[in-house]
């Protein structure tokens, strides 16, 4: 209890036991011991609110010692790849054959001992040997870059930026016979010029104010004078035989036409070494029914219907 003794001024002990002789010690004693424990209750819920304080920063330092660990680990197998691809053998070149000198003659049947190297020669395939392995590691420079390549786009129906346009006024080429030149609004702020050569049999007079199918993405080029920014798809039995690939009811200049089977973004624009329009051109048919289509996928205005042939079937689309 000498703890609890400075908790209590001695006047109010001498006050208790004046009042109360005979009890007031006890009175005193029972004073002491709960202030002892009011204390003790005190320390020791301090002393949980401390440790829960602990457990959670506790819990934190845990979560951030794993996120740096998993980091260090990435950051590892990075540089380990890195020095994996950097220490990567060049192809082996193989070592050219000795050369033989003009003015040596050359060993007969019956000859026993070998002709000895000059040491001009030995020492020019020394000099020669580091130049090739220099020219071997020059050939190995694109072999590395066509890897890293590898994920080029593919070659489908995908690649191309296939657009509903509405042919706005149609001309004759003034310096083509059989060629065309229509303004066409494919959903842009101003309409484009495209240069196309259409059979005999189309009445021009028909045409301004009809829908058609239109691939945007092609480079601009002139057509006898004439610059073309887009090409305009028809369906073609022969040279005579020929019309315009129409688009599903409801359509509206500058929707898309998409392929199911296809998804994907089209090239902002057609690079001509690469040939992609020629390449794809074959697989882009009119089946039986009349239905446009890329190796059997129907072209597609999402939500409105089918591009059709409006009487051909059976026949190529150019």
């Amino acid at each position: 209890m000498d703890n609890a003794d400075n908790l209590f001024p001695p006047s109010l002990e001498a006050t208790l036991m004046k009042l109360d002789p005979d009890d007031g010690e006890q009175i005193m004693e029972y004073f002491k011991t709960h202030a002892l424990l009011t204390r003790e209750k005190a320390l020791l819920q301090a002393s949980v609110r401390e440790q829960k304080k602990l457990l959670v920063e506790n819990g934190k330092l845990k979560k951030d010692i794993e996120q740096l660990k998993h980091q260090l680990q990435d950051k590892q197998k990075r540089r380990s790849a890195k020095a994996l691809f950097s220490q990567a053998p060049p192809p082996q070149t193989l070592s050219p054959a000795p050369v033989t000198p003009v003015n040596q003659a050359p060993s007969t049947a019956g000859a026993t001992a070998a002709v000895p190297a000059t040491p001009s020669s030995s020492s020019h395939d020394q000099r020669e040997r580091p130049s090739r392995r220099r020219r071997g590691e020059r050939k190995a420079r694109p072999a590395s870059e066509s890897l890293s390549l590898g994920a080029e786009s593919q070659m489908d129906v995908s690649r191309l930026d296939l657009r509903v346009g509405r042919i706005l006024s149609v001309r004759r080429h003034p310096l083509a016979d059989g060629m065309m030149v229509q303004e066409v609004e494919v959903g842009e702020n101003a309409p484009r010029t495209v240069v196309s050569k259409l059979g005999g049999k189309t009445r021009l007079e028909e045409l301004p104010g009809s829908l058609a199918v239109f691939l945007c993405n092609v480079k601009a080029c002139k057509q006898r004078g004439v610059v073309s920014k887009a090409r305009l798809l028809c369906c073609s039995a022969s040279d005579d035989c020929i019309e315009l690939l129409v688009p599903p009811t409801g359509s509206a200049p500058g929707d898309r036409v998409t392929f199911l089977n296809y998804p994907g973004d089209p090239d902002m624009e057609l690079q001509s070494k690469q040939r992609i329009w020629e390449l794809l051109q074959p697989d882009l048919q009119v089946d039986c029914r009349g239905v446009a289509n890329y190796k059997g996928c129907g072209f597609e205005v999402k939500g409105k219907g089918l591009c059709r042939a409006p009487s051909l079937t059976n026949c190529t689309i150019r």
